[in-house]
């Protein structure tokens, strides 16, 4: 009885010593879908040459990366992923794009780490790891605790992005006065934001007491009537802070369409969405300060540093997200005894990247982000 008791132990070992042996000597294959053709494929390379920098940071031989060209295309996106299928590719970095993921729910048996940051509607197989709204307004949300801003109107753009952001202002839970649609139009958008700030009530203010203070016979009127033809509008409004969730020249024209209507940001808080520290926002003095969530700064610019000084070129924004996938993915596998299932991005788990840190649960990446001012020329870190 004592020695078959040895021999199972002995056979126990051995089996443990074989499994490591195996994992030690199997290839971590991970899949890339990107554009490395047609009027995307800067992105494409970018994300490659990114992937391949992690893959060095790692130092494991074993890890793999296996990049397909997508084309920017839905149909060329499933042919390039069922390749990676056929060479055992089971957890996939990509696509980029949203609009590709429409035909990779056909491959259920492999993981798809989209970049898009877009979460609504998407399949049992594919995840969205990009810098989501949820994510962003959860940060906002934090910040308005701090500073005990309490009266917020959230200006929407009428755009794809809509749903996904009033989704997105649902499941934080943030508290809002107020949420408004808004056209993009630039006619529009300025009649909009002057119904929105009671501009032309404002402005008639001024008219109506200068006119009573012409009309009266009160003392040092003249000096108050001088003072009164050098502003714009009277009179309060009903919100303390206002978050617009629109990009780049886009976002200027609101934000110039609330300085027309004499709100400025010295008034209230201009808050927006991640702009990837967007250098022509420096040079916007008349909209700072202007506060936004986003991804770790000084990460970012060392992460630029090292690319560039490996290819000599600047990377594309996404190319920062990639670096941390892969290793993201390491980390999970590891944790998974490098054995690929349904549990591996289900389990409730945390990852420190160099974006920030990235929560993992039930198929979702959400992201605990920093948060940002632009003032005086500069990007400040608030937190």
């Amino acid at each position: 009885m004592k020695i078959s008791l040895k021999i199972i132990i002995v056979l126990i070992f051995v089996n443990i010593i074989n499994i490591q042996k195996t994992y030690s000597q199997e290839k971590i294959k991970i899949g890339l879908l990107v554009p490395l053709s047609g009027t995307q494929s800067s992105i494409g390379k970018s994300i490659l040459q990114s992937t391949r920098l992690a893959i060095n940071k790692i130092d494991n031989n074993n890890i793999e990366i296996i990049p397909k060209n997508t084309k920017n295309d839905p149909l060329e996106t499933l042919n390039a992923a069922k390749e990676l299928g056929l060479e055992g590719v089971k957890i996939v970095i990509g696509p980029i794009f949203n609009k590709n993921l429409v035909h990779l729910d056909k491959l259920d048996q492999m993981i798809f780490l989209s970049l898009t940051n877009k979460n609504i509607k998407n399949k049992k197989n594919i995840i969205s790891a990009g810098i989501n709204a949820t994510s962003q307004i959860k940060t906002i949300k934090k910040f308005k605790k701090i500073n005990n801003i309490n009266k917020t109107i959230f200006l929407i753009p009428n755009s794809d992005f809509k749903d996904e952001i009033e989704n997105s202002i649902s499941k934080s839970k943030i508290k809002l006065k107020h949420t408004h649609i808004y056209e993009t139009n630039p006619t529009e958008l300025t009649k909009q934001i002057e119904e929105i700030t009671l501009y032309r009530i404002r402005k008639q203010n001024v008219l109506d007491e200068i006119k009573r203070l012409e009309e009266s016979n009160e003392s040092g009127k003249e000096s108050k009537i001088k003072n009164l033809k050098k502003r714009d509008t009277i009179g309060g409004i009903n919100f303390d802070s206002v978050i617009v969730s629109d990009f780049e020249e886009s976002l200027k024209s609101v934000f110039t369409s609330l300085l027309y209507t004499d709100v400025s940001p010295k008034r209230v808080y201009y808050i927006t969405l991640n702009q990837w520290f967007d250098e022509s926002f420096l040079k916007e003095k008349s909209l700072q300060p202007l506060y936004f969530p986003s991804i770790n700064k000084e990460n970012y610019d060392s992460f630029i540093k090292k690319y560039y000084k490996n290819y000599n070129e600047y990377p594309n924004q996404l190319s920062f997200l990639s670096y941390d996938l892969v290793g993201l993915v390491y980390y999970l596998l590891y944790q998974n005894n490098f054995e690929i299932n349904e549990k591996i991005f289900y389990k409730k788990n945390q990852f420190k990247g160099k974006v920030g840190i990235f929560e993992i649960n039930k198929n979702k990446i959400n992201h605990i982000l920093n948060f940002y001012k632009v003032e005086n020329g500069k990007f400040i870190k608030i937190f």
